[in-house]
């Protein structure tokens, strides 16, 4: 989908930061704890890698940036519970400022009705149809706007690219992250000039994505 999330490419966010060499994995205890509930509160409901993304890039701006990356994972989590009926929509503001010494009374907890869904160990599948594309084809991603999630990045869409080389098939997240069939298709590395991305102006220098083979068409 077509939202907050879709950052690449664009401009106006200032350069980026080269990570320290002594860098931690999180920076403070709170940041371990928020991924930590991420997972456990996806394993809960049911969900999957793609499903995580989604509710991510479901988040509103404010949510989705002002309270960080980790933030990001904490809002997550907390739409997954409530979406999924686990939490009521207001219970965390609550406990919140019940902390804070407030006294203002919880919501009460939804019926909990979670959905069976078999756990997905990995992405990776076996496919008997052979590859739509070859290495050194010149191919363009479709120019479409997806209304649920998708890996194809607007930057690209409508962008002619080559096949570089052929992955192997893997689960289509456009259908997994909606518990719609895991749909494996064929995922190939695709190389973009970034002139053709982004103008003649460009710094001159090669993109590559994976990209699966429904969001890719052949080249005229």
């Amino acid at each position: 989908m077509d939202g907050i999330a879709d950052m690449g490419g664009t401009t106006g966010w200032g350069p980026a930061q080269r990570p320290r060499a002594d860098e931690p994995v999180f920076e403070e205890p709170w940041q371990g704890r928020a991924f930590a509930m991420m997972l456990l509160s996806n394993r809960l409901v049911g969900g999957n890698v793609d499903s995580v993304r989604h509710a991510i890039e479901r988040l509103d701006r404010d949510a989705y940036l002002d309270d960080g990356y980790y933030g990001r994972w904490l809002n997550g989590a907390e739409l997954l519970l409530t979406e999924n009926d686990v939490l009521a929509p207001a219970a965390v503001e609550a406990r919140a400022r019940r902390l804070r010494g407030e006294d203002v009374d919880e919501p009460d907890a939804p019926e909990l009705n979670l959905p069976r869904r078999e756990p997905v160990a990995d992405s990776l599948r076996s496919l008997d149809t052979a590859p739509k594309f070859q290495p050194g084809e010149r191919v363009r991603a479709k120019n479409m706007s997806p209304p649920g999630h998708t890996r194809l990045p607007r930057y690209v869409r409508g962008h002619t690219g080559v096949v570089a080389q052929i992955e192997p098939p893997s689960v289509l997240p456009d259908t997994n992250a909606h518990f719609q069939g895991e749909n494996p298709q064929h995922v190939y590395t695709v190389q973009f000039d970034s002139r053709e991305l982004w103008g003649e102006d460009a710094e001159p220098f090669t993109l590559t994505i994976e990209m699966f083979e429904s969001y890719l068409e052949k080249a005229s």
